[in-house]
């Protein structure tokens, strides 16, 4: 992919002595996100900005993001390190050393951290022992010392123009990824992103690509999305699919080439690793199984086939295997006692009562989940730590014994979650957020995160109403947002051939067509995507009503109703299809044995985060075995009091998130 460089002018650099550098805050940003974006940590962040610490970030905001007087060294550093950049146009690797951190980094070859981040987009998921970082050639070359000698990889780029300038560049790799069935990685992209977009399942991707598990996503790079093999090796135009909507359009090509070629050998700090050392060989002995190598060397069965087609044909002693080193799997500290901690947001040292409540509940379902694993024979060992606010919550992380803990659930905030992950880095603890879901945190690896993504529920709408469409009108009933709403009508718009969608603000602006030759009333299709209680019973209400002017309508909902249980009749006619999700299933067994212990000790039924508690953590102590590695059963669905817990990995090396959700069908 061409790389732009910019140069910093001296004038430029002479400004930023005097001037700050500001940012006009867009919606959904986060302060993880700008501090991320200009090399800033959150807490710099706010003390540039002291009363955004307490009110938070606005859309609008215009916010500091660079410290304004800085040292004139400082300046020169990252002016010189962007022009050496500029001057020859080309980059060098370095491979990552034992001890070798971003700070590290900066400081030795001088270049800035921001400069730094521009070159490695993807720098804090690529700084593990081995890995290669992109850096100035000059100042590789200038910095680099007398160190073993490294192969760096030069890239020089030659851009010819046939139409004009504001058409998009594109690449040979771009190219191909015009043919039906491939796509080019964008840079924030994941499996399980791509896997929604073209709405296939993970195994479905690897198997399109074989050794792609293995091998991770690399921006700029062609991979197949479908089974087509048609793979063109030129053409005068391409097609450029425009994500959002799911439309193509023809646009000229800008013809580029890029040559890479590898430069004489120089003196840096660190030492060329081949690839092949991420791998290991097995040869298969007499009585092996699939099952005894996948737990002996910790890897899935697909990535033992993507390595290994030939396993396809049958496991045969003699054969040898190609297998993926994988980081060692967490095993417990303290024998055969498990130490737990639970990092719940009371705020008694902070003052703030605000999530105590929600605290308090959460908590009693936990310990109940706890004393029924005990009452099992599990040995546990729970430790509960007031997490305080956003604001105080680096005061709690001194309770914390990474040396002597196996299991950490909560915080409950995504701030809070991101610096215990890092408090616990190196020693791979398995952390599990009850709440917390983004994308800043899928690049951890022993992270577990509970809350399903409505992205989740909004695509398995899209294929629901795909399977009875048949050119009917489509409503969608949004919340506030609407996020919810454009996500589904963007999946539809994509999959049926130019469907009529109309977005609403409440179910009342859902009316009947008429038809223009017989009078009669049509059938609609309507769809919910408000989680809101009041929304669901007008929703319900709505489409009774219609139901009783003619038949033929479809109903869908993203989120459960009570008013759906109290219709259930009248809404069957409509075959209302919702999807359900921390619903209590009241006929069954185990189900009525968790709600009377419950009553038993606490003398009420459990509330919303009560039943949340129990789930979270009934789930993550029956996945626990006898040494505490937490991870080998994660793949297992499972369904607790009121949650199905079913994760899959955000990307390679990255966050488990859970996918499940029960589909809900009424039927006449």
């Amino acid at each position: 992919m061409v790389k732009k460089i910019f140069i910093l002018s001296g004038l430029i650099g002479f400004l930023g002595l005097s001037a700050q550098k500001t940012h006009t805050v867009a919606p959904k940003e986060t302060p993880y996100g700008i501090s991320k974006q200009y090399g800033l940590t959150i807490d710099e962040l706010y003390q540039l900005n002291p009363s955004k610490r307490e009110g938070g970030l606005k859309i609008g905001d215009i916010i500091v993001v660079s410290k304004g007087g800085g040292s004139s060294k400082a300046v020169a550093s990252t002016s010189a390190s962007a022009t050496s950049v500029a001057k020859t146009g080309k980059t060098g690797t370095i491979t990552l050393q034992p001890k070798q951190t971003i700070y590290g980094i900066t400081k030795q070859y001088q270049v800035s951290e921001a400069d730094l981040r521009k070159l490695n987009p993807e720098l804090d998921s690529h700084m593990k022992i081995g890995d290669k970082i992109t850096l100035p050639l000059d100042n590789i070359q200038k910095f680099g010392g007398s160190a073993p000698v490294a192969t760096a990889v030069v890239q020089t780029t030659t851009t010819t123009t046939e139409k004009p300038a504001e058409v998009k560049t594109v690449t040979k790799t771009e190219m191909a990824s015009s043919d039906k069935g491939l796509y080019v990685v964008q840079a924030k992209d994941n499996y399980y992103k791509i896997s929604r977009q073209f709405n296939l399942t993970q195994k479905q991707l690897f198997a399109l690509n074989p050794g792609l598990e293995t091998t991770g996503l690399k921006p700029g790079e062609a991979i197949r999305v479908s089974g087509s093999d048609s793979v063109a090796n030129s053409s005068n135009s391409i097609k450029v699919e425009d994500n959002s909507q799911g439309n193509t359009t023809s646009a000229p090509v800008t013809k580029t080439t890029t040559q890479t070629t590898v430069s004489e050998p120089m003196k840096t700090s660190s030492v060329a690793t081949s690839s092949e050392d991420d791998f290991v060989t097995y040869t298969v002995q007499s009585g092996d199984t699939m099952f005894s190598i996948m737990n002996r060397f910790n890897v899935t069965l697909d990535q033992l086939i993507s390595l290994n087609p030939n396993l396809a044909d049958g496991l045969k002693a003699g054969m040898t295997l190609k297998i993926k080193k994988q980081d060692p799997m967490y095993s417990k500290k303290a024998g055969d006692v498990l130490s737990v901690v639970l990092m719940l947001p009371f705020g008694f040292d902070a003052n703030d009562a605000k999530y105590r409540t929600m605290s308090m509940d959460f908590l009693t379902g936990a310990k109940l989940a706890a004393e029924r694993n005990a009452t099992n024979g599990q040995k546990l060992d729970i430790k509960v730590v007031d997490a305080g606010n956003e604001m105080t919550f680096k005061n709690s992380l001194s309770q914390l014994n990474p040396e002597n803990t196996d299991l950490i659930v909560g915080p409950f905030f995504k701030s809070s979650v991101l610096e215990v992950l890092r408090f616990v880095n190196d020693k791979k603890i398995p952390v599990v957020a009850p709440f917390a879901n983004s994308e800043d945190l899928f690049d951890y690896s022993n992270l577990i995160i509970i809350e399903t993504e409505n992205s989740v529920y909004s695509d398995r709408i899209v294929k629901e109403v795909g399977q009875v469409y048949q050119d009917q009108k489509i409503y969608i009933v949004a919340d506030n947002s609407k996020a919810n709403a454009n996500a589904i009508k963007a999946g539809l718009e994509k999959s049926l051939s130019k469907p009529n969608i109309v977005i609403v603000n409440s179910s009342s602006e859902i009316q009947l067509e008429n038809n223009m030759m017989t009078g009669q009333s049509v059938p609609v299709i309507a769809i919910l995507a408000d989680d809101d209680e009041s929304a669901g019973s007008a929703f319900a209400s709505k489409i009774i009503a219609l139901g009783k002017q003619t038949q033929g309508v479809k109903a869908f909902s993203m989120f459960y109703s009570p008013s759906f249980e109290k219709n259930v009749d009248d809404l069957s006619k409509a075959s209302l299809v919702y999807l359900m999700d921390r619903k209590i299933n009241y006929d069954g067994d185990f189900e009525k044995e968790i709600l009377a212990a419950y009553k038993a000790k606490y003398c009420k039924a459990p509330s919303k985060f009560a039943v949340i508690g129990f789930d979270v953590m009934n789930d993550m102590l029956t996945r626990e075995n006898k040494k505490g590695e937490i991870f080998k059963q994660i793949g297992k669905s499972q369904t607790q009091l009121a949650t199905k817990f079913e994760f899959v990995k955000a990307k390679p090396n990255g966050a488990y998130i859970n996918n499940g959700y029960r589909v809900v069908r009424l039927m006449q």
